[in-house]
């Protein structure tokens, strides 16, 4: 697989999977020729830091429920994913637990009746943390491309954050918008 030919979709990724199907990062990965697979490195209750607090609608002291993600392509660390939801919607629920989530976390938000509909993104490039740099194994001269999703209901209310750092080689990222 050449790195240069990757291109990412995000529709996959904010849809409610249908019973059987697969895992979103586990299809793009093998239509790519690879396997995707991720590692959990931490669920639990923290407080965001303030760009999180004000994306989702919270009081900075208000605490949020994390899942934070390492993506592996073929055994190769790809991205950085830290998903947030705000502990009304979250505590108590699969989202709050460590292990992965049945049918994933957007057919489990439509369930518990918070279904994503409005979708924004932002896309940036900087330079990664030491800590990031040692997870996607980056050299001192690499950047990373960030994207930030905040995913809302049709009446506004935040429910999820996911800031995602991705290695920067290979990546395009594909928007598609239908406009009526």
């Amino acid at each position: 697989m050449s790195a240069t030919e990757w291109l990412s979709v995000s529709t996959p990724y904010v849809l409610p999977r249908s019973e059987g199907q697969g895992d979103a990062w586990a299809e793009e990965a093998a239509q790519q020729g690879g396997v995707g697979t991720q590692r959990l490195l931490r669920v639990g209750e923290l407080m965001p830091a303030a760009h999180v607090a004000q994306a989702l609608g919270i009081e900075d002291d208000e605490p949020v429920v994390a899942r934070q993600r390492l993506m592996l392509l073929d055994d190769r660390p790809v991205e950085l994913t830290y998903s947030y939801y705000p502990v009304s919607i979250a505590r108590n629920t699969a989202l709050a637990e460590p292990g992965k989530i049945r049918g994933g976390v957007v057919s489990l938000l439509a369930e518990l009746g918070y279904r994503p509909r409005r979708i924004m993104e932002d896309v940036y490039t900087r330079q990664p943390d030491d800590a990031e740099r040692r997870l996607l194994d980056l050299s001192d001269r690499e950047w990373v491309l960030g994207l930030t999703r905040v995913s809302s209901t049709d009446q506004g209310c935040p429910v999820e954050v996911s800031v995602m750092t991705m290695v920067p080689w290979g990546r395009r990222l594909r928007y598609e918008l239908l406009v009526d």
